[in-house]
């Protein structure tokens, strides 16, 4: 844990800190079912530390889905998502980071400041590829409008 945010386990093919999962289905499958439902939600109650790792899932989603555009391909959707998730990003507990309310993070331990950076940025790269495998489902030319009409909405109001 670093401050009140866990770092869970994730099936992932990227390079970061986070241990392998026991199961198929991990945090970034969980990020993926919830979003549409979730995304309705003005108010998000935290029950556990994980909820905050799926809160920062569907805030990233919600960007992704936004970079995209009705015409953009699957190979231009790839490029596109991996920029998204390798951008400069701020982290919980920085300046300039939507939620800072919900999150607790020791911003003076540069260690535990640089090994959540690393987590974060696992998880995003993960999820933008999984998130692309949903979307680009049905068909490789074009993103499916169900994923897409999600991008009007904001969870709690709030955008990465």
């Amino acid at each position: 844990m670093v401050g009140n945010i866990v770092l869970l386990p994730l099936n992932t093919k990227f390079r970061g800190p986070a241990y392998p999962a026991n199961s198929d289905y991990d945090i970034i499958d969980e990020c993926l079912d919830l979003f549409r439902a979730n995304s309705f939600f003005k108010n998000f109650e935290i029950k556990s530390p994980a909820d905050r790792i799926l809160i920062y899932g569907i805030l990233f989603i919600n960007e992704c889905l936004s970079s995209l555009k009705p015409i953009t391909s699957y190979n231009e959707a790839v490029k596109i998502l991996t920029n998204v998730a390798l951008d400069n990003f701020s982290l919980p507990g920085t300046p300039g980071f939507p939620l800072n309310a919900v999150y607790s993070v020791p911003v003076s331990d540069h260690n535990a400041m640089e090994l959540l950076r690393s987590y974060i940025q696992q998880f995003r790269q993960e999820l933008a590829m999984r998130l692309l495998d949903r979307v680009y489902r049905d068909s490789k030319e074009n993103p499916s409008k169900f994923w897409l009409a999600f991008t009007r909405r904001k969870f709690m109001n709030k955008s990465l």
